[in-house]
């Protein structure tokens, strides 16, 4: 008899395995009902194989579809994706396939016909052969222009391309619209639309397309070119299975299928700026655009009582005099200490990131290596007493703001802390206002040459962020806040650190510069891209339990000498213990051999393991 071997959407690393009913002729990637516990279940069949009969087996109920949604080089795709993740097959297929094309009911059974005359026909496979040519380079678009040079490369298709959220594809739709058809395979859209999208693009009807994350293993025809927008960007790894950015996924997919890849951004992640630094992808800046006048304003010692230094004070009055909008950009995270004397940062000796501050226990824990020391009454450095976490929040600002500038229409905007009608209402205002207070979200209020001026408050919290990636973060915010300011506007950075190497190379708008350092400073300290990082998070019913397992999995991790394993800590509520582990491109592989006794079913009473590889958001 035929045996299917289908995956669901479950936790589990294993398929579940059918009896193909009599006549049908299914193939590899089709997705199918059948009995899974006490309910039926939508699963991708992943292969098909002949065995003796076996009773034991239930028979598949039905077929979703006449064709197969995913090729053979799809479902290879798909199966590396997961184990980079470390997530199910099943789960990874359902997070990065369209919704089922919905049938009518009287349909059903010519659904089954078509699938046993139509389903044996996938597209033939693109993996690489011996001596076949080589994929092209990735190229990275940076520098002014670089989406107008990304659509004048994509031309009328056939592309793919990928953003990072559901208001960039809305916006790039009509963009790409302009060469041909375009459809679009992101939420944004109803269900059947996408599936519609989807069969057109597999039948070569449309030979555009937008979408996110989601899209990802969206059929191309050979040769096709297949884009990422902002490819920095963290929206492109959101929460959930599989945990991998979609930066990876399309270069993988581009050496797998030999396709085109584009990447854009303003400020490349330091990853893909290294593979471009070390001849492994292609980079195509153009020539610096216009800047807005900029301004390092030195707060240390300052900047107690008054959020605003006279220089920012006075480009906001003027900005305002000429009918200019202003945003002032402020942080809410304070979980670092610094010298409000001298400006340095109380770093771990060992990890150089910023040590995290527990108020309550008066401690600084580093997040990587849990290193913890009391808190310290002076500074190392001046010995200056003045050792704060506080910063200037947007409702400490917006009060600040109010009182200075009575006559102004001021709003603050924090998208990241407000959801729902308080959430819209908020943005409406914003909308309106001559001076926006808001949090990194706020710039997507702005398009280029909308603001007269953009004032960072305090940007050095954002460097005590515990997180190595801070000042790539800093970074990317500074040069995005930039880009959004008028020729002839001004870009004022108030710090406590003027020398930093982000704000340098921010204000001489000199992406190499600030990348030199990064990397040296990675390097060093065997961060990626030089070494690959994994999150293990232990969680179980009780503390005694809880500190007992996440002993138990650092010492399964430690047993291979490929790891550096650190030991576990608490998270900032105590409700888990996280380990970082570093390895080399194989870190997925020996993550999975070392944790396969944890994540196991039925150790699922026991502890809850949860693992985050290449993290891009730090936990906190």
């Amino acid at each position: 008899m035929t045996v299917a071997d289908v995956s669901f959407d479950v936790p589990l690393p294993h398929p579940f395995s059918y009896r193909v009913p009599a006549g049908w002729a299914l193939v590899a990637g089709q997705r199918v009902v059948a009995p899974l516990g006490r309910a039926n279940r939508t699963g991708v069949v992943i292969a098909l194989r002949e065995q003796a009969d076996d009773p034991r087996l239930k028979p598949l109920l039905r077929v979703l579809e006449p064709r197969p949604v995913l090729d053979t080089e799809g479902l290879a795709l798909a199966r590396w994706v997961a184990e980079q993740s470390l997530s199910s097959l099943g789960g990874t297929l359902a997070a990065l396939l369209p919704p089922v094309a919905s049938l009518p009911r009287g349909e059903a059974g010519a659904a089954r016909e078509r699938a046993a005359l139509e389903g044996g026909r996938p597209r033939a496979a693109r993996s690489l052969v011996e001596g076949a040519a080589a994929p092209p380079r990735p190229a990275l678009l940076v520098g002014t222009g670089r989406e107008t040079r990304l659509l004048e490369r994509i031309g009328a298709g056939p592309a793919l391309v990928i953003v990072p959220d559901l208001d960039a594809a809305a916006r790039w739709a009509p963009r790409l619209a302009r060469a041909g058809r375009v459809v679009r395979l992101d939420s944004g859209v109803e269900d059947a639309e996408r599936a519609a999208a989807w069969a057109a693009l597999r039948s070569g009807t449309a030979a555009l397309a937008i979408g996110t994350r989601s899209a990802l293993l969206a059929p191309l025809p050979p040769g096709a070119t297949l884009a990422l927008v902002d490819e920095h960007e963290a929206a492109h790894k959101p929460p959930g299975p599989p945990r991998l950015h979609s930066r990876d996924v399309v270069l993988e997919r581009a050496t797998r299928e030999r396709l085109r890849a584009l990447l854009t951004s303003a400020t490349p992640s330091v990853e893909m700026w290294w593979r471009a630094d070390s001849g492994r992808a292609e980079l195509s800046a153009a020539e610096p655009g216009a800047w807005p006048v900029t301004q390092v304003a030195d707060t240390r010692g300052i900047l107690r009582r008054e959020p605003l230094t006279p220089s920012l004070a006075r480009a906001l009055r003027e900005t305002l005099g000429a009918g200019r909008r202003v945003l002032l950009l402020v942080s809410r995270l304070a979980s670092a200490l610094a010298c409000d004397e001298c400006g340095a940062i109380l770093r771990c000796p060992d990890c150089a990131i910023a040590l995290a501050y527990a108020r309550a226990a008066r401690t600084l824990t580093c997040r990587v290596c849990a290193r913890t020391t009391p808190l310290p009454d002076v500074c190392p450095g001046c010995r200056g007493r003045r050792l704060s976490p506080f910063g200037w929040g947007a409702e400490r600002v917006e009060h600040a703001v109010r009182r200075r500038f009575p006559g102004a229409r001021v709003a603050r905007y924090d998208p990241e802390a407000t959801r729902g009608a308080r959430a819209d209402a908020q943005r409406r205002a914003a909308s309106e206002a001559q001076v926006v207070i808001g949090t990194r979200g706020a710039l997507r209020l702005f398009g280029p040459g909308a603001l007269g001026l953009a004032g960072f408050v305090a940007p050095d919290q954002l460097l005590r962020i515990p997180d190595f990636r801070a000042g790539e973060r800093l970074f990317a915010l500074v040069w995005a806040a930039a880009e959004r300011v008028v020729r002839g506007g001004a870009l004022i950075l108030q710090s406590q650190s003027p020398d930093h190497y982000v704000l340098d190379a921010a204000v001489r708008q000199d992406l190499p510069a600030f990348y030199r350092h990064e990397l040296k400073f990675r390097g060093e300290l065997g961060y990626p891209p030089f070494r690959r990082l994994a999150v293990i998070t232990v969680g179980a019913k009780s503390a005694a339990d809880m500190r007992r397992r996440a002993d138990d999995v650092a010492a399964a991790l430690g047993a291979d000498r490929e790891l550096t394993v650190y030991p576990p800590a608490p998270d900032r509520r105590d409700r888990a213990r996280r380990i970082v582990v570093k390895g080399r491109d194989d870190l997925s592989v020996r993550l999975t051999a070392a944790l396969a006794e944890f994540r196991a079913p039925r150790a699922r009473g026991l502890a809850i393991v949860g693992v985050e590889v290449d993290p891009v958001e730090w936990p906190t």
